[in-house]
Formats: structure tokens, sequence, C-alpha cells
């Protein structure tokens, strides 16, 4: 796949245009002007919004969608984009390449666009979906007007890209197939460094590395110090901290996690910018906000202008999105899907209720070699849920050798939780759900899989069925 794309008018063709990585890069350049087309197997919201800006969408992946460029001038056939996703054996892909048609990655794509830009790269393993959205969304309301490229649909821009006027892009990078070291922004933010992608890393030392290439490709490196690779390994020029003793350049104090947000008092170099008030929960979105206003004051924004555009932002979707609210049963997606995620988020689940109320989790593992590689860890994340429910595993393309399993996973987790029950499919896990919930539970479907698209049919059935009430329940 080569590397120099050209944005000059000659035609792009996305394989897989509706995918969450490829359809950002494609609506921003399709509002450029650019001829852009792609094919996807279904049509979504997501594609509909293309074609509304103009994109030549395919519901199908064949190679007949190519036929419309058979006999052109070499300087009008396409050049094809396509993610890791697509194998070799995709006809799509196969035709282009018969046809000798320039095959790009789409992280070539994106790393020419951000060439192009004053960028703000957002890396690391988990969090920078939602830290580069709160970045976007604190640009957007300071009045500068960013280009946004997100792995997530965010409401105020109704999607997950935004075209906006200035010389600001901000863009979400990632590390999952190695290519985040094709990425050169001027302001790289690292929010953490972990094992997540056991199916393209052999070890942590290689995800180390490919960070590594990327900080030293930055022009200014923002980290979190309160992840030890980060502080000991990558070095940040710009460092943030929201743990007590930490010595770093943005630090969050007298902090105070509850029900309906956070608050904290923000220093800046040992000197106090002032309050800063937010609705998302828990210390993890709280060190997401202190790498905005790391970003933001970088960039020359005003304090003031930082913290009121954060104070608003209410993260991106499938990160602890609420979806329903029936019978007093509070229903919430999020994209959790390695161990660590679950344990924030469920701990945010946990101060969002208290004690006296039930925390209930429904997890689709993702990946057999996720599951496989982090098996002990998944076990013990979920300390802060009162009934667990675990389905069988998402493949996400990848072969079931029979080594692991979901019963497997729900006999590890038994070995610490109390309460965990397997229901192998979404249908089972659908009708449990029907006669499980209680009144004041809070029900979070997690993973990077199908399962939150049961969500809408749990959520109509307590709209017109009234659950047990907890006494009833106990009778």
């Amino acid at each position: 796949m080569g590397n120099s794309i050209d944005f000059g008018g000659r035609p792009i063709h996305f394989i897989g245009i509706g995918g969450i990585g490829m359809s950002g890069l494609a609506y921003v350049l399709t509002r450029r002007g650019l001829p852009i087309s792609g094919s996807d197997l279904r049509a979504t919201n997501i594609t509909h919004k293309l074609a509304l800006a103009g994109a030549e969408i395919f519901t199908k992946q064949d190679a007949s969608n190519l036929a419309f460029f058979d006999g052109c001038p070499a300087h009008q056939t396409p050049q094809i984009v396509c993610s890791t996703a697509i194998g070799q054996t995709n006809p799509e892909l196969a035709a282009a390449i018969d046809r000798g048609y320039p095959i790009f990655h789409r992280s070539d794509v994106l790393a020419a666009t951000i060439a192009e830009y004053l960028s703000i790269g957002v890396a690391g393993t988990h969090g920078k979906t939602t830290t580069s959205s709160a970045i976007g969304y604190m640009l957007v309301a300071a009045g500068v007007d960013p280009t946004i490229v997100v792995g997530g649909e965010v409401t105020a821009w109704d999607g997950n890209a935004r075209v906006g006027k200035s010389q600001y892009f901000v863009a979400e990078v990632d590390e999952s197939d190695g290519s985040l070291v094709k990425h050169s922004p001027k302001i790289g933010v690292i929010t953490n460094i972990e094992l997540d992608h056991p199916d393209h890393y052999k070890s942590l030392e290689q995800v180390i590395d490919t960070f590594t290439i990327f900080s030293q490709q930055c022009e200014v490196t923002i980290g979190s110090i309160d992840c030890k690779i980060v502080r000991d390994r990558i070095k940040p020029t710009i460092s943030y901290s929201v743990e007590p003793g930490q010595v770093a350049d943005y630090l969050a104090t007298e902090i105070d996690y509850h029900a309906a947000g956070t608050s904290a008092q923000i220093y800046e170099f040992g000197k106090l910018l002032g309050t800063l008030k937010l609705e998302v929960l828990g210390k993890h979105n709280l060190s997401n906000a202190l790498a905005a206003i790391a970003v933001g004051r970088k960039i020359g924004l005003d304090f003031a202008a930082i913290a009121t555009g954060l104070a608003s932002f209410n993260g991106a979707k499938r990160r602890f999105e609420l979806r329903g609210y029936q019978n007093d049963i509070t229903f919430i997606d999020d994209y959790a899907h390695h161990p660590s995620e679950i344990l924030v988020t469920l701990s945010a689940a946990r101060l969002r209720v208290g004690r006296d109320r039930r925390v209930v989790a429904i997890f689709q593992p993702h990946r057999y070699s996720r599951t496989l590689e982090f098996l002990t860890e998944f076990a013990q994340s979920f300390k802060d849920a009162d009934l667990v429910i675990i389905t069988d595993i998402y493949s996400a393309g990848e072969a079931d050798t029979g080594v692991i399993s979901g019963e497997q996973v729900v006999a590890q987790i038994g070995r610490y939780h109390p309460n965990v029950r397997y229901e192998p499919t979404l249908e089972a896990v659908c009708q449990l759900l029907t006669h499980q919930l209680q009144p004041s539970d809070i029900c979070l479907f997690l993973g990077a899989g199908n399962l939150n698209q049961i969500i809408p049919n749990v959520v109509e059935f307590y709209r017109t069925n009234s659950p047990l009430t907890r006494s009833e329940a106990v009778a």
C-alpha cells in the first residue's frame, strides 16, 4: 500500500466507507469537494450522512462498483482506500488490485490530512475517543472552529467528523495495527499505554516502541504521568496528573467525585488556574479533561474559555451513553472491552448510584485473542457490579480455535464474584433481562461488538411492562 495519496482532485474510493474510522475521513474529504465514493455491506445513518454530503455510496462490496472508472484516463481512475479489516479476498479490493489502481490504508489518508494542518493527534490505549472529542468540543466552544475526526459519534457535531475553517485539526490516532507510527501531528497526546491488541503485538514492549516513535514525531507530546509507562518511557514534554503526590505540569487537586459529575482545582506549572466542573463521571474523565486543558493552554486559550467549554461536554456516544430510562431503570451503553476500561466504567456507575442501588453489568467479550490474553484481568474487573451477565465471545473476524469460550470467562469471574450468569446469545440475554431488572437498577451494556443492538428491545419492554419492586423480588 502506498502513502502519497493525491488530494488534488483524483477520485478516492473507500472500501468499507461506513466504518467509524473510514467514514470520518471520507466526510471531511467530501466536504472539501473531492470526488468521493465508497462501499459498505449495509446502509446506516453514517452512510446516509455521507451521501447527503455528496459521496456516492454502494451498498455491496463487488467489482461492479468500480465499473464506472473503466476506460477513464489514469488521472481519473480512483485511489482505493481500505482499512485493516478489509482482507485480500474482498472482491472489490481484488478487482482494484487487478486493475492496477493505487491502494492506500486508511492511516495513509489520515497521515496526509494531519500533515496539512496544525494537528492535534490523540493516542492512548484507553480514553482517546473521549479525549479527542473533549478537545474538539472545547475548541468549538472557544470559537476556534477546528476540523475533527474521532472514533465515535458526538452529538455536538452530529457524527464522528466536523469540518471547520481554522488551521486546527483534531484527530484520534490508533495504535491497534501499528499505523500510529505514520502520524506526525504538531501536538501529540498520550493518555496511557497498555497491551490491548495481542492479535497484532507480541509483547508490551512492541506497543511501547510504537508509542515512542509516535512521540518522537510530534513537536510537543502531552502525556499522563499517572501511567508509569508514559512517565518513565515516553517522558512527555508536558505532563498532567490527577493523582495525589505527583509532580506534573498540570495538576488537579481538591477533587470531588460525585454522582452529578466532578469538580477540581486546576494548577498549571504550580499556579492555580481556577475551578473545573465536569458533567462526565469518574477519575478517568477528569484525566481526559486535564489533557484537553493542556492542549488548550498550549495553543493560547484562556482557562475561563477552556473551563466553560468542558463544563458542558457530556462525552461521545457509546462512552457511558444514556440509552434509556424506564420504570426507574437506567440503561447505559459503553464501548469498554479491556479490563482496565471495565473497571473505570463500573466504578463510574457505582459512583452515580451509590451502594444502595444495583449495578447490572452485561459484557460481551471481544476477540478470542484479547479474551485469552487478559482472562485473569477480566475475571477481577467486575467488583463494582452486583450482577454480571456474560455472553459468548464476539469474534470480530477472528477464527475460533476452541481455546477460549464465554463459559470459561464466566468460570474465571466466578472465582471472584458471587453472582455471574452465562447467557450465550443476545436473545438469551434479552430474555433474562426482562425478568431480572428491578426499579433503581443501573444496567450497563459493555463491549465493542454488537451487544448494544438489544438495548432498544429491553428499554421498550420496560416501557410497557412494570418490573418487580425490590420487596416483591425479595419475596
